[in-house]
């Protein structure tokens, strides 16, 4: 039991370091590391309210490195946010189970990472104009919904749709993204609690957090100081961990 521990332990920071550094707070990973622990019985509840609770001090930490250096913009989060937060709400409250949806989810995570990489190419090419209200709040309740019943924070969403439309910089985008996880995480931890499924272990949680906080310090710092070509290929990396986890379930 302590070396599977210590091995838990080791995926959450590497996870939280990977993660951190694009502006994530990690959540599809930490789902991951604990589902295939002896924690994965614990049910898709217990887990996503422990991803939740990750994430809120590894995008706390994130947020707060790109907003030092300069890279938050609240005209281009602000929309995205307002229109999140109540159907996280929903969907953290609601339980959505099945291999039908998850195997969507992985198409899903898998055609963002290529287009990504397609858009590597026009690095130069950013447009920096805000999307109209009328996109970006419908945009942020769909991905706030979809974090909500997944266990995520959403960042994951938000990262391709902002990079691929051009709105921003990849450094941009991984301050909005930080925030907007921070604030989904904690809708969905609110939604269940609502709804009566809270079950939070601090003894267990402790020592988790603790080595996210590692991870997510060293992640976001590195991060916020590299080129935005190296932040765009570890999103890359990122999307198609998330999807390999989900798909690697089912085998």
């Amino acid at each position: 039991m302590e070396m599977e521990f210590f091995s838990i332990c080791l995926g959450l920071f590497l996870i939280s370091i990977l993660y951190s550094s694009v502006g994530h707070g990690g959540a599809s990973g930490y789902l991951a590391v604990l589902s295939l622990s002896v924690y994965g019985g614990m049910g898709n509840s217990w887990l996503k309210q422990y991803a939740w609770c990750l994430n809120l001090f590894v995008a706390a930490i994130a947020f707060y490195h790109y907003y030092k250096a300069g890279y938050f913009n609240k005209k281009l989060s602000l929309p995205f946010i307002i229109g999140s937060v109540p159907f996280a709400i929903i969907g953290g409250f609601l339980r959505i189970d099945g291999i039908i949806y998850d195997s969507l989810l992985s198409i899903t995570l898998i055609w963002a990472a290529y287009k990504l990489y397609q858009t590597k190419k026009d690095e130069g090419k950013i447009k920096n104009k805000i999307p109209n209200l009328k996109v970006s709040i419908p945009t942020g309740a769909g991905i706030g919904f979809a974090s909500g019943i997944i266990g995520v924070g959403g960042g994951i969403f938000l990262s391709p749709i902002i990079l691929l439309k051009k709105w921003a910089d990849p450094k941009t985008v991984a301050a909005t993204s930080a925030l907007f996880i921070w604030i989904n995480s904690l809708g969905g931890l609110f939604g269940a609690g609502i709804s009566n499924q809270l079950n939070i272990d601090l003894d267990i949680l402790l020592p988790f957090i603790l080595v996210v906080l590692m991870g997510g310090y060293l992640g976001s710092k590195f991060g916020s100081k590299s080129n935005n070509s190296i932040i765009k290929s570890l999103l890359i990396i990122v999307l198609l961990i998330a999807a390999l986890k989900r798909f690697l379930e089912y085998l």
